[in-house]
């Protein structure tokens, strides 16, 4: 798929889909950081990604956006040893959170970056490179005038559309209904995608997640939405 004008992103760099938050890492988690961050990292550089080299397979690749501290990544790296995950958030508690998870459990199945993931989307990640893109649970932005700092967005299916190959899956999930009409509205549209499914229970393969739990204390309802670039895949397409 040839890149679009929108794909490249180059405006989404103004504006930040996300709120730096203040936590304390403990010093059992930096421990591991630490020790074990390198291990796991995903390396500096310009230019896409050999994802093959970086895992040490040719297993399918999905990128998850925003893993908050890391609960889910875990599970769903375990129960899908046969898939490889890119996990990108921009918190060091988080961060460290996750490695020392990957490091007790184990796997080697996952490369994390603090950083932006959206970025890591755009400059480090070849077209087509990409079985999946999850996203859950990101920031709704409920104000109407912070509605232009939400990831989900035109341009973003539009990079999406490109990063993924043929039959991948992009997995979104919010407990913000107007922001879930949004995604489903800005999926339909995208020519890239075909929104498949909009669901309102939670699929059995992802687990509740911290933020969801929250949401669903709070009387919220969650959207689970999966949209998929047409074709056929060369290698079963994860979700």
């Amino acid at each position: 798929m040839t890149p679009r004008p929108d794909a490249a992103g180059a405006a989404d760099d103004t504006l930040r889909s996300y709120k730096l938050r203040r936590g304390r890492t403990g010093p059992t988690r930096l421990k591991a950081l630490a020790e074990h961050g390198a291990r796991f990292a995903v390396p500096d550089g310009d230019g896409p990604l050999d994802l093959p080299a970086l895992f040490g397979t040719t297993a399918p690749v999905v990128l998850e956006i925003g893993f908050g501290t890391g609960g889910t990544t875990l599970a769903m790296a375990e129960a899908d040893p046969g898939t490889c995950v890119l996990a990108a958030d921009v918190h060091t508690p988080g961060v460290a959170a996750l490695v020392a998870g990957l490091h007790e459990r184990g796997l080697g199945n996952v490369r994390v970056l603090e950083g932006d993931g959206r970025l890591l989307l755009r400059q480090r990640i070849a077209p087509g490179a990409l079985a999946g893109v999850r996203v859950y649970f990101p920031d709704p932005w409920p104000k109407a005038r912070h509605h232009k700092r939400r990831l989900l967005d035109a341009a973003f299916a539009a990079l999406v559309a490109d990063r993924l190959a043929p039959g991948g899956v992009l997995h979104c999930a919010t407990d913000w209904e107007p922001y879930a009409q949004q995604v489903a509205a800005v999926l339909a549209a995208e020519p890239g995608l075909v929104l498949e499914e909009v669901l309102h229970e939670r699929p059995p393969w992802r687990p509740t997640t911290r933020f969801e739990a929250r949401g669903l204390a709070r009387g919220h309802a969650v959207t689970d939405l999966l949209a998929r670039r047409p074709g056929t895949p060369d290698q079963p397409a994860s979700r």
